[in-house]
């Protein structure tokens, strides 16, 4: 491993975590230093600090990478990083790709196949968890894609006890990882609207969104309990200076993606689907700067209770 080129392109707040992570375990064990891009460098200056590389283009990162992971927006940024990479002429033959974003598994099979045409083999690798388990290291990845020899042997070490605390092997079609993910959001987003109905209960009854914080985490886990805290902290409508843990569009997005799959397959998500609805009030309502966990704004507007809780921006703030 010490002697492949290791890229990185997408540095977001989930991408530049994992990408630093990547990088002290790459200069622990005496590698070359991680090469990576971004569309606005600027973005990866901690990740420079840790002795990455910059590099112009993404096209700069494949030139010169075996192994290349990516962590980027959604499916419309990913097909077009790897079109142009294709349509550049640079050689692709033996060359590692590694997504890390979610997408939609149609997606995901497309681009196997234009990177399969080039003789580069391509894995998918999204994750579960947020920024701070990202920057913790301690991410669930669902792994797809190439030979259990590729998987195991030189994608999973850079994985395991790196960027994540598990790697689940999905198999060698790398859609299914995608699956898996868009699988788990149904979980993710529908927790997240029931947290917030019952802190918006808790508030209006009287009995106070500090004892059904600690049920929560207490009763139903650290993960529940960390959508709890989005809400209590006012992290949910973040000020305009900062970006969101992960923003309202992303998840919609994976809502949405949930939503189009679960009806082609004759699969009703009402949970997912109240959830988008409540996320799409909100972004109209206060705009791009919320995250994902912005839904309570809508549902304590349906109690009867202002959009902003005390510890959130208040307004165009």
């Amino acid at each position: 491993m010490a002697a492949t080129q290791i890229g990185w392109y997408g540095l977001g707040s989930m991408g530049l975590a994992m990408a630093s992570n990547l990088q002290r375990h790459l200069a622990a064990k005496k590698a070359l230093g991680l090469v990576y891009s971004n569309r606005t460098l600027s973005r990866g200056e901690p990740l420079r600090e840790l002795g990455g590389v910059p590099e112009k283009t993404f096209g700069d990162v494949v030139q010169k990478s075996g192994i290349i992971f990516t962590m980027v927006s959604n499916d419309a940024v990913l097909k077009t990083l790897i079109t142009s990479i294709v349509e550049s002429g640079t050689p692709l033959a033996q060359k590692i790709f590694i997504d890390c974003s979610t997408v939609h598994p149609q997606t995901i099979t497309s681009i196997s196949a234009q990177l399969s045409a080039q003789s580069a083999s391509f894995l998918c690798a999204p994750v579960f968890g947020g920024n701070p388990v990202a920057a913790a290291g301690k991410l669930v990845f669902a792994l797809a894609g190439a030979t259990p020899d590729v998987r195991e042997n030189l994608i999973k070490p850079l994985i395991q006890d790196v960027m994540g605390r598990k790697v689940i092997d999905c198999g060698e079609d790398p859609a299914r990882s995608s699956l898996l993910k868009i699988a788990g959001n149904i979980v993710t987003v529908s927790l997240m609207e029931t947290v917030g109905e019952a802190q918006v209960f808790a508030e209006k009854t009287g009995l106070g969104t500090d004892a059904m914080e600690e049920l929560i985490t207490e009763a139903f886990g650290p993960i529940a309990g960390g959508y709890s805290k989005r809400l209590t902290t006012g992290a949910y409508a973040p000020p305009l200076t900062t970006r969101p843990g992960f923003g309202v569009s992303l998840s919609i997005k994976d809502a949405v993606h949930a939503l189009d799959i679960a009806k082609e397959k004759g699969v009703e998500l009402p949970s997912v689907e109240l959830a988008k609805q409540n996320m799409s009030s909100a972004r109209d309502y206060a705009g791009e700067c919320l995250d994902s966990s912005s839904m309570y704004g809508i549902l304590r507007q349906k109690a009867g209770l202002a959009f902003w809780n005390e510890k959130s921006r208040q307004g165009g703030q």
